[in-house]
């Protein structure tokens, strides 16, 4: 039976062996996206990605012989849930990294955790402390040297503030979706029948999205985007969205979004290795910063 939402304890292994798989998943996810990007338009990427994710979701519901009937709420709640999780938030995300490098998107991401403690505050009833803001002024404070450093070295300055709004835009869209699964409306239903409808309705609208933006379906046939493709459906969905949906509703969204606490040291690393990130004092300065607010943040929401 699943445990109220919140009153998990981190450090146990069933809480923390998951958490570190999605960090390093997702972590790597980033500059796989950053490859999707290039000559198919984002839209389409997101799409071909989801539309994959979703079957492979509803096999697996399949397997585990869970029943794929939800009533008309449960749909409702599906496709709030897929619009704003798997179109709305990954048409933003996808677009800011063709104006940003993957491991500034990921340390933006970061972030997260601060709509998903203040929504859950408002619609769950779950406290906010004093060092927990403290801490995401701390962050911000951190992001801001993140980004006076890209925007130095960035061939077109106002291409950075256009990507660092798509990214905020889709945090607030992911925010949405996890304190959705944090509701007892989520937590009365199956996990996997509400995530493979909630993938098959955000397809459907990432298809409205695509076509409207970028005109008829276009593709590509290089190995290195159908395995991105691939990758990003079955590890970077399938595998890992059941895990930290289940993270939200044991932990709660403010706890849960701790992940996005270590995902930008991977995708930071990651981007430095493989797109030429150039570090400076500025930047250095600005992700420890960013990475200890994160963390005051967190221990004063374990309180």
């Amino acid at each position: 039976m699943t445990q109220p939402h919140g009153t998990a304890h981190f450090w146990q292994p069933r809480i923390v062996l998951p958490f570190a798989l999605v960090t390093l998943i997702w972590g790597s996810t980033w500059l796989v996206i950053k490859d999707q990007v290039g000559s198919v338009p984002p839209g389409w990427s997101v799409t071909y990605r989801f539309a994959l994710a979703a079957a492979a979701m509803f096999g697996l519901a399949l397997v585990r012989g869970e029943k794929l009937r939800l009533d008309a709420a449960g749909q409702r709640l599906a496709a709030t849930i897929g619009v704003l999780q798997f179109a709305m938030n990954f048409q933003f995300v996808y677009r800011a990294e063709t104006h940003l490098t993957s491991g500034i998107v990921a340390v933006l991401f970061a972030l997260l955790l601060v709509p998903n403690a203040l929504l859950a505050r408002a619609f769950l009833g779950q406290p906010v402390t004093r060092g927990f803001l403290a801490g995401s002024a701390i962050a911000l404070a951190g992001i801001a040297l993140l980004l006076l450093h890209e925007y130095r070295i960035a061939p077109v300055g106002g291409k950075v503030l256009l990507g660092v709004v798509l990214t905020l835009t889709g945090i607030l869209c992911a925010s949405g979706a996890n304190v959705l699964q944090a509701s007892q409306a989520a937590r009365s239903r199956p996990m996997l029948p509400v995530l493979a409808w909630a993938m098959l309705w955000g397809t459907l609208a990432d298809v409205v999205v695509a076509w409207v933006l970028a005109g008829p379906p276009q593709f590509e046939t290089r190995t290195a985007y159908l395995g991105g493709i691939a990758y990003l459906a079955i590890v970077g969905s399938v595998v890992t969205f059941p895990i930290y949906f289940q993270l939200v509703r044991s932990l709660g969204p403010g706890r849960a979004a701790y992940n996005s606490v270590a995902v930008p040291v991977v995708a930071m690393l990651l981007s430095t290795l493989f797109e030429g990130y150039r570090w400076s004092l500025l930047a250095a300065a600005g992700a420890v910063l960013a990475l200890s607010g994160l963390m005051v943040a967190l221990r004063a929401r374990r309180v």
